[in-house]
C-alpha cells in the first residue's frame, strides 16, 4: 500500500517490491518450464506397463522401486541442469567436445536406439489407448500416431510457453484421471507403506529393471541440460537452487502419478489374485471391479494423454542428440518422420504377428532396452559435472559425487544382474545365442569402461570464449524451430 510522508507527499515503495516478486516469479517459471517438460517422459506408455505389470502380479510391494528410482533421477537430473547452467553446453554437445569422434558415434547410436525404444513405447500406448476408446485397430492406430508431425508444425513456430502449457495441460489431465481411479480403487494405508520397504518377491527382477529403465528415461538427460540456460557466474547459485527445487516438484509430481497407476493394478487386480498384466484386459476389467463405468474411461483417456506429452518431448531429445553428437541438424518434422518410422517397425510386426498379447511385452522390453543404455548417458555425465577443469570450478560437490556414483553403480548391477540371469536362461536353450549374447554384453561392457576411464579431451576456450561458450546464449527450443517465451 501507498504510505504518507510527513511532508504529506505520498510515497510508494510497493511497486518495486511488486516488480522484484513479479521478476522472481517469472525466473522460476524460465525454470520450471524445463522441469515440466522433462517430466513428461516419466509418465509415458512404458511406466503404465511396467506399473500395472508391477502392481497386479505383486501388489504394492515394488512400491520402493518407484521411490529410490524417482530419487535417483532427481539427482541426476538436477546435475543434467547444472552441466547446462554452468557451461551453456548440453550433455551431448559436452561429450562430442570432450570425446573422440569414434566415441561419440558409439554413444550418439546408443542414445538413438533409446529414443527409438522410448518413441515405440509411445506408438504402441497410443495405439492402444485408440483402440481402447474408439475400437480403432492396432496398426490403423499405430500408423495415426503419425499425425503428430501436425501438431509440431502447429507449435514449432510458437512461444515455448505455449509448447509448456500444451504439455501441462496433458499432465493435469492424467493427474485428474489417476486421482479418480484412486478415489474409486481406495488403496490400503498400511499396505503401501510396507510396499515402501525394500524387497525383492521371487520373479520381480525383470519388472523392477522395466520399472528402473521407465523412470530414468536416459534420453532426458540430454533434454534437460539443453532447456536450461547458461547463468553468468554470481547467478549461478541461485540458478542451480531454483533448477533443483522445480525439478524435484516436478519429478514428485511423475513420482505420484507413476505410485498411482502401481496402486491401480494392486487395489484392483492383486488383491482379488488377478494376474492382469495386460492394458487391454486392465481397462476391460477396471469398471467391473471397481463398480464404476468411468474406470476404464478414465484409463484410456490417461494413457492416450501420456503417449501424447511424451511425443514432443521425445522429439526434442533426439534433436538435440543428433546435433550434438553429430554436429549434423536436420528439420524437426523430418527427424520425426524419420524416428516414428523406425518405431513404427518393432509395433507392427508385434501387432501383425502377436495382436494385443505382444503389446504389454514389447512396452516393457521397450524400457528394458532403456535401463540398458542408462550408464552410457550417466558415465559422462558424471564426469563432466565432476570436473574442474570442464565446469569452471563449480563441479558438484564431494558428497554429491559420492551419492552419484553409489547410484551409477547400482544401476550398472542391476543391469548386470539382469544380461547374468538372460545368459544363464539362453545357455540353458540355445548355446550359440547365448555365445552371441554374451560377446555383445561384453563388447558394452569395454566401451563403457573405456568412457569412464579415457582422459577427456581439453576444449580450448581461447580464455572462457571458445568453444565452451559459442553457445552460451542457445538453448534447445532455439535450435530445434521454437521461440523462447
Amino acid at each position: 500500500m501507498n504510505s504518507a510522508s510527513t511532508d504529506g507527499t505520498v510515497s510508494s515503495g510497493s511497486p518495486n517490491v511488486v516488480g522484484q516478486v513479479f521478476r522472481r516469479v517469472r525466473k522460476l517459471l524460465a525454470l520450471a518450464g524445463p522441469a515440466v517438460l522433462v517430466s513428461v517422459g516419466y509418465v509415458d506408455p512404458g511406466n503404465w506397463a511396467t506399473d500395472l505389470e508391477g502392481g497386479a502380479r505383486f501388489g504394492y510391494r515394488l512400491a520402493w522401486v518407484l521411490v529410490v528410482s524417482s530419487t535417483i533421477a532427481v539427482l541426476l537430473q538436477t546435475l543434467s541442469a547444472r552441466l547446462g547452467i554452468v557451461t551453456g553446453r548440453n550433455l551431448a554437445e559436452a561429450c562430442h567436445d570432450h570425446y573422440s569422434s569414434r566415441v561419440n558415434v558409439g554413444l550418439w547410436a546408443l542414445a538413438e536406439l533409446g529414443i527409438i525404444a522410448c518413441d515405440s513405447a509411445e506408438v504402441v500406448g497410443s495405439a492402444i489407448a485408440l483402440h481402447m476408446l474408439f475400437g480403432l485397430p492396432l496398426v490403423l492406430g499405430a500408423l495415426l500416431t503419425a499425425l503428430d508431425v501436425l501438431l509440431l508444425l502447429a507449435l514449432q513456430h510458437r512461444r515455448t510457453s505455449v509448447l509448456e502449457a500444451c504439455i501441462g495441460v496433458l499432465l493435469l489431465t492424467i493427474a485428474i484421471c489417476l486421482g479418480i481411479e484412486m478415489l474409486l480403487v481406495r488403496p490400503e494405508p498400511k499396505q503401501v507403506l510396507r510396499g515402501l520397504v525394500p524387497s525383492l518377491p521371487p520373479g520381480a527382477l525383470y519388472v523392477s529393471i522395466g520399472i528402473l529403465g521407465a523412470t530414468l528415461m536416459p534420453h532426458n538427460l540430454y533434454l534437460q541440460s539443453a532447456l536450461v540456460r547458461k547463468s553468468p557466474p554470481a547467478e549461478q547459485g541461485s540458478a542451480l537452487r531454483r533448477s533443483w527445487l522445480s525439478t524435484a516438484i516436478a519429478l514428485n509430481v511423475a513420482l505420484a502419478l507413476n505410485l498411482a497407476i502401481l496402486l491401480l493394478a494392486g487395489g484392483a487386480f492383486a488383491s482379488r489374485n488377478l494376474a492382469v498384466v495386460d492394458l487391454h484386459d486392465a481397462h476391460r476389467l477396471l469398471s467391473p471391479l471397481l463398480g464404476s463405468s468411468l474406470a476404464s474411461a478414465l484409463f484410456a483417456v490417461g494413457l492416450l494423454c501420456s503417449g501424447q506429452s511424451a511425443t514432443v518431448t521425445g522429439t526434442l531429445a533426439g534433436q538435440i542428440v543428433m546435433e550434438g553428437f553429430l554436429q549434423t541438424r536436420l528439420p524437426l518434422v523430418l527427424r520425426r518422420v524419420v524416428t516414428r518410422a523406425a518405431a513404427l517397425v518393432p509395433a507392427l510386426l508385434v501387432f501383425a504377428s502377436f495382436g494385443e498379447g505382444g503389446t504389454t511385452q514389447l512396452l516393457i522390453g521397450s524400457q528394458i532396452v532403456l535401463s540398458l543404455q542408462l550408464p552410457f548417458a550417466i558415465v559422462p555425465l558424471l564426469r563432466f559435472t565432476n570436473s574442474a577443469s570442464v565446469m569452471a570450478g563449480a563441479e558438484s560437490t564431494r558428497w554429491v559425487r559420492q551419492i552419484a556414483t553409489v547410484c551409477a553403480v547400482g544401476v550398472c548391477a542391476a543391469n548386470g544382474l539382469l544380461l547374468w540371469k538372460s545368459f544363464e536362461l539362453l545357455q540353458s536353450t540355445n548355446p550359440l545365442a547365448a555365445g552371441v549374447f554374451a560377446a555383445v554384453c561384453g563388447a558394452g561392457a569395454i566401451f563403457l569402461g573405456w568412457i569412464a576411464c579415457v582422459p577427456l579431451l581439453r576444449v580450448n576456450t581461447d580464455g572462457g570464449t571458445g568453444l565452451m561458450a559459442v553457445r552460451a546464449g542457445e538453448n534447445a527450443e532455439a535450435k530445434c524451430g521454437f521461440t523462447n517465451s
